[in-house]
């Protein structure tokens, strides 16, 4: 399993930064590959990416989530193999850093090869920067969702 770890200061407080993080559908407006995310419910997400030519669906459970702090996430099912966690942290009244670590483990002969390239850690710091672009720009978050999710069992946790 390779492990991504890349962070963005964006200039919007921490709860429009989180706000807009928790809209999942808005992801293919800024991650690259994903080409949709639907929500099912409060803990889960159906994804349809392409990488290297590789199309993949699969699921995903949201595992931890405190408001305006972090998101913790792991794929179920399926070929695709990650986890995950996304933490906000406040800077000032109008700054907040956003940090992404992932723990991605690739399937598939293009995947292996573009992790082994460092495609991965590339996108994944080009989808921060295109949030922070996507979130400055827009002004506002296009939408929310504001619960608590807790872990069912801790220590299963990335």
């Amino acid at each position: 399993m390779s492990t991504v770890k890349e962070s963005v200061d964006v200039e919007v407080p921490v709860r429009m930064a989180y706000n807009q993080w928790t809209h999942f559908a808005e992801f293919p407006n800024f991650m690259e590959g994903v080409e949709e995310v639907r929500q099912l419910d409060a803990r889960h997400n159906h994804w349809i990416t392409s990488m290297g030519g590789a199309r993949r669906e699969f699921d995903t459970e949201i595992v931890d989530q405190l408001p305006d702090d972090r998101i913790t996430w792991r794929t179920i099912g399926g070929d695709t193999r990650q986890r995950g966690s996304v933490r906000f942290q406040r800077l000032d009244d109008a700054h907040t850093r956003v940090e992404l670590t992932m723990d991605v483990d690739p399937t598939g002969v293009a995947e292996k090869g573009a992790d082994m390239l460092g495609v991965i850690d590339r996108r994944v710091k080009g989808d921060l920067h295109r949030f922070k672009d996507f979130i400055e720009r827009r002004g506002g978050e296009s939408g929310a969702w504001r619960g608590r999710i807790r872990p069912e069992d801790p220590g299963s946790l990335a």
